[in-house]
């Protein structure tokens, strides 16, 4: 059994499925995109400059441009999965459209030599940080837990009376409740002295879940940057990133033994949930080269200000054999009609990237350049991302928030990532290879996670036209929660399996 225990989560009682660990970390544990040349190094742009990808990366890269640029980045995505949910495994796979940094740069040029500042250019662009088209599906034998205990937390903690239960939870333990996943447990003379689950537990059940997810993380970057003496680059972005995701879930759980004296046949539970965010970030970065064939830059990533809009509808169907037999409710019933909907502040975690690069042959003339080498080190601050309510009137939300945000620290830590690159040029056509190591953003040693990518491309460049072939092939091993309890420690399923990228770059020298 693979479990760990986080610590206590209060779940909002109308909207039950409430923030997670894992929403901030949808926002935040991503392989870097970028352009083919981009995605064919490794993702080394933190010091290697003159590509629009150091727009999203470290601006201070901008300032190396000379001339004016457009540039275009389709892409398509290749997800396989495994999963080994409490010894079962399990394999999906999705296939999408993806793109790269794809916008247009505009440089200006100093050419009667009076002044320091040699050129400067400006940049506006388009990423797709992180793309969520994906289908997780595992399923497994668990005697040790239930879906159906995180309604019975919830009723007993809030000491819910049968009104409260039957209308105030219509996300989740009221659809509980009233198709009888949960029921009473009655005291003397009948009054209610609690809860029970209907799931045997203790024989076990055979659960599955299915999700299917959709939508990115996209960034639009406006950067300028400026040139001193074809030395020292200095250079940042205003940022706007903009999220949709949408998550299309079935759960269900049957019993393992077929027994009617169990009273409990099956229980699926299926849920629509979808979320949009704006927001606005800053990136700030300098450039400097030592000597001519050195290149030393450091770029600082603010957290991202996002202010999210989500919606939810959920329906369940229970069978309890010989009890109340097959009963089905919806939240659309309990709701007139509408989802449920939610509005809250997230703070992204702040990172930093320092890096390095020589250049072989690194003279003013970029055409005789003949190849080089650049790597990264950055350090992203996962326990850093925050909740926080768009009422600050309402201190139940506050204290609700807060609740939240101790169980991100406690789900998470700061780690670092590691990529390495490098470009042969030979005349026009270019040959790249690159890798990157990600590692585990959680607090908790039992959770096995980390993402290693293996890249590698070619290019063309002549009479200003360049296009560019690049592919990252990335192994992920990550866990997936089915659902979270606070009362014991939580089961989850380890994910394997890897995702490719294959992009493709055409651009313009204008």
């Amino acid at each position: 059994m693979k479990s760990f225990t986080l610590g206590s989560l209060l779940l909002f009682a109308l909207f039950a499925s409430a923030q997670t660990p894992e929403d901030a970390l949808r926002t935040a544990w991503f392989t870097q995109n970028g352009t083919a040349r981009n995605v064919a190094i490794g993702g080394v742009m933190g010091s290697l400059g003159g590509e629009i990808t150091a727009n999203h990366v470290n601006p201070a890269g901008i300032g190396m441009y000379k001339t004016n640029e457009l540039v275009l980045s389709p892409a398509f995505l290749l997800n396989n999965n495994k999963f080994n949910f409490r010894g079962s495994d399990t394999t999906s796979s999705l296939n999408r459209f993806n793109y790269g940094t794809s916008g247009f740069i505009l440089s200006s040029a100093n050419h009667d030599g009076t002044r320091k500042w040699t050129s400067s250019a400006f940049a506006l662009s388009v990423m797709e940080v992180a793309n969520y088209n994906n289908h997780i599906q595992f399923k497994g034998f668990n005697n040790f837990s239930s879906y159906s205990e995180q309604f019975l937390e919830e009723l007993t903690r809030d000491r819910a009376d049968t009104n409260a239960a039957l209308s105030n939870y219509i996300f989740g333990s009221s659809l509980a409740f009233r198709t009888y996943l949960v029921d009473t447990l009655r005291g003397p003379g009948g009054t209610l002295a609690g809860y029970q689950s209907m799931v045997p537990i203790s024989t076990g059940v055979n659960q599955m879940y299915d999700a299917v997810t959709r939508g990115g993380y996209h960034e639009i970057a406006l950067g300028f940057a400026g040139n001193m003496d074809n030395k020292l680059y200095i250079g940042g972005s205003f940022t706007i990133p903009v999220i949709s995701y949408a998550r299309d879930l079935t759960y269900t759980e049957t019993d393992a033994t077929n027994n009617p004296n169990n009273h409990f046949a099956y229980s699926t539970f299926k849920e629509q949930f979808n979320s949009r965010g704006i927001g606005i970030g800053g990136k700030f970065g300098i450039i400097y080269k030592p000597k001519d064939f050195w290149r030393i830059g450091f770029a600082i990533h603010t957290p991202q200000f996002i202010g999210f809009k989500d919606e939810l509808r959920a329906s369940m169907t229970t069978n309890t054999e010989g009890f109340a037999g097959t009963v089905s409710e919806t939240s659309d019933r309990l709701n007139s009609g509408d989802p449920g909907r939610r509005s809250y502040n997230l703070l992204t975690p702040w990172r930093a990237i320092v890096s390095g690069s020589y250049v072989f042959r690194e003279i003013r003339d970029t055409r005789l350049q003949r190849a080089f080498i650049s790597a990264d080190l950055e350090y992203v601050n996962y326990r850093g991302a925050r909740f926080y309510s768009t009422d600050g009137g309402d201190q139940a939300l506050a204290n609700y928030y807060h609740q939240v945000n101790d169980a991100v620290k406690a789900s998470y830590k700061g780690n670092i990532n590691f990529k390495l690159g490098g470009e042969l040029k030979l005349h026009t056509i270019m040959f790249r290879l690159g890798g990157a190591y990600y590692g585990s953003p959680y607090a908790d040693a039992a959770i096995k996670a980390n993402r290693i990518v293996a890249s590698g491309g070619i290019g063309y460049r002549d009479h200003g036209i360049f296009i560019d072939l690049g592919y990252a092939h990335a192994f992920n091993t990550d866990a997936q929660f089915p659902y979270r309890l606070n009362d014991k420690p939580n089961t989850f399923a380890e994910q394997s399996g890897s995702a490719g990228n294959l992009m493709l770059t055409f651009g313009i020298k204008l």
